[in-house]
């Protein structure tokens, strides 16, 4: 499943950026991937992205995956979803996976960790 999926979801995204959208909007495009095939779509995206930049809404789970691809972050709660929480990404772009292994990647991860932690607990 993992390299059939993997191409799968690249040439899936290949098809919706061909018309040069200004808004593409992705619900958990990479969840299903592993770890390394994840990052490289990451990258993928992120190159596309520099090509011609349009506005990506990419709904996840993966704090990661929010902190690498975006410029702002949005939490929101469970159940009535709201957003409880809006944090700007300041880290230079474009952005390698060597990144993610900084201090600076890791205390926003925590930060918004925070954040929903904070929901689940309340």
């Amino acid at each position: 499943m993992g390299i059939v999926w993997w191409h799968q979801q690249r040439a899936s995204i290949c098809r919706a950026l061909i018309h040069k959208p200004r808004l593409l909007m992705l619900d958990e495009p990479f969840g299903a991937l592993d770890a390394f095939t994840r990052e490289e779509l990451w990258c993928m995206l992120r190159d596309l992205w520099q090509e011609a930049p349009f506005t990506v809404v990419l709904v996840t789970h993966d704090l990661r995956e929010a902190v690498f691809l975006a410029d702002t972050v949005y939490v929101m709660s469970a159940r009535p979803g709201r957003i409880v929480a809006r944090r700007e990404i300041e880290l230079p772009r474009p952005r390698d996976l060597q990144v993610t292994y900084t201090d600076a990647f890791s205390r926003y991860v925590f930060e918004l960790r925070e954040h929903i932690s904070s929901q689940h607990h309340a």
